[in-house]
């Protein structure tokens, strides 16, 4: 075909791979880095055009790799341009690790493009909406205290300081990033270190002042002289809620993704949302035995393309019919005995991403998690935990490891004692909503607050998240009327 095409013709091919109806992942995050630039290769030597190499290629160093080994005459991207509009201009003057890098996750630009939203990107709430969200310099410098250092509070923290506002940032842990830190250890996200590296040059660059490992308290902060207090503390994980949530197998997630608690071979897993999947995820690899990553230090187990294409059954052989083996033939189940379970009786992961759910929902599958909706939670004992499934009848689940992925509620034990002594105080992420963890939602309306602070009042948070468009407003409207 590509030498029909060059006989025809063209003048440049670009090996864009896949659709978003494959079944096989293309370019979410689970895909390794330049992880198709081999099919590009197959190409060379047949025909005399250029030929383009494309997918998951989002860094300088890793288009430099593709070109030099002879894979692939150019790159193409798209995304990373929308997470850094400076890419280029970074790469160019040796500056790569400023990129504010794209990490795939598709939340905010493919995503949002399939529900008629406007696209956008995750890490730089500015792409779609440059002229309406301006980082202009202020005029009335503040004096600000943010507390917490996940994404919301970095996010605000290097923006208000970039504007010329005096900011101090406060992390009870050794580290930023918050859930971000817990992010990069599930498999197949290892590129959310990414972000913590980007606001870790930020911070320096901006001016922050930064405090690790000090724990903010009302009087420290009040005594201090702020101007404003941006609360920016996250989230506390719900408890289980039944008899037994104090037995010695329940732990919480927040347990295992740290590796407080060891997880046993037989695992139930109680919420099947993004944080059960990606627990499910986590402890199916056995990824629970390893030590933590630090926020200053790279995934060493980023996916590699070898072990990617024996996961999902692709042959670069070309050996059988189509390049795809049987998927069962790919990976065998895991060696956990993994159940996530939910209360509500429909699909598992229904609320995950539209462009990544299917791959989340097929990789437990293959590793052999039972997915089970419709069960009531009785208690937990000796015996394991106890539940009625969706035809009311009791069972037990004779495991040894009750995770609980149950939701979460908001981290606001400063906000009282600081509203009493009449402070100006302000909620962004976590802090300000807790159903569900939205690291899309939280960079945003942090952005777009510190964008305006000066201006702002606490009353008026709602004006700082991103406007809908006609069309994505009149498709929530269908989409509820149907449900």
């Amino acid at each position: 075909m590509a030498q029909a095409l060059e006989e025809a013709g063209a003048t440049i091919i670009n090996t864009g791979i896949g659709w978003h109806e494959a079944r096989i992942p293309t370019i979410a995050t689970s895909v390794p880095r330049g992880g198709f630039a081999w099919v590009t290769q197959k190409l060379k030597g047949s025909v005399s055009i250029p030929l383009v190499a494309t997918n998951r290629i989002n860094t300088p160093e890793i288009a430099e790799e593709i070109l030099e080994s002879g894979q692939a005459d150019m790159v193409s991207m798209a995304r990373p341009f929308l997470a850094d509009p400076f890419f280029l201009l970074k790469a160019e003057a040796q500056k790569a690790e400023t990129i504010n890098t794209c990490i795939a996750c598709n939340q905010a630009c493919l995503d949002h493009t399939f529900q008629l939203k406007r696209a956008s990107c995750l890490v730089n709430p500015r792409a779609g909406y440059e002229t309406e969200l301006s980082f202009t310099p202020t005029t009335s410098p503040l004096k600000i205290a943010v507390v917490g250092a996940g994404p919301a509070g970095l996010a605000f923290s290097t923006t208000a300081a970039r504007r010329g506002h005096s900011v101090t940032l406060y992390e009870a842990s050794d580290r930023i990033g918050g859930q971000f830190n817990l992010a990069k250890q599930i498999p197949g996200k290892e590129e959310f270190y990414e972000t913590i590296r980007y606001f870790r040059h930020e911070i320096q660059e901006s001016g922050v002042n930064l405090h690790l490992s000090t724990r903010a308290s009302a009087s420290s902060l009040l005594s201090s002289g702020f101007d404003k207090v941006i609360l920016a503390t996250g989230v506390t994980p719900r408890t289980l809620g039944i008899p037994g949530e104090d037995h010695p197998s329940v732990v919480s997630y927040l347990d295992v993704l740290t590796r407080a608690r060891p997880v046993g071979q037989s695992v139930a897993i109680v919420g099947a949302g993004g944080i059960g999947f990606d627990v499910a995820e986590f402890v199916g690899h056995g990824a629970d035995g390893t030590p933590t990553v630090g926020d200053d230090i790279e995934p060493a187990t980023r996916p590699q393309t070898a072990a990617f294409l024996k996961e999902w059954g692709i042959d670069p052989s070309n050996s059988v019919r189509g390049g795809l083996v049987p998927p069962a033939a790919a990976v065998p189940a895991g060696e956990r005995q993994i159940f996530l379970l939910q209360r509500k009786k429909g699909k598992h992961g229904g609320g995950l991403g539209r462009t990544t759910g299917w791959i989340h929902r097929a990789s437990l599958k293959k590793m052999g998690v039972t997915m089970v909706g419709g069960v009531r939670y009785s208690h937990v004992d000796d015996d394991g935990l106890h539940v009625t499934d969706k035809k009311g009848e009791v069972q037990t689940l004779p495991v040894d490891t009750v995770i609980v992925c149950a939701g979460q509620v908001p981290e606001r034990s400063l906000e009282a004692p600081l509203l009493a002594a009449g402070a100006s105080v302000y909620k962004i992420g976590g802090s300000y909503v807790a159903s569900e963890l939205d690291a899309k939602r939280a960079i945003d309306q942090a952005s777009r607050l510190a964008a305006d602070i000066e201006n702002s009042t606490p009353e008026a948070m709602e004006s700082y998240i991103a406007p809908l468009s006609v069309q994505a407003w009149m498709f929530e409207k269908f989409a509820a009327k149907r449900a």
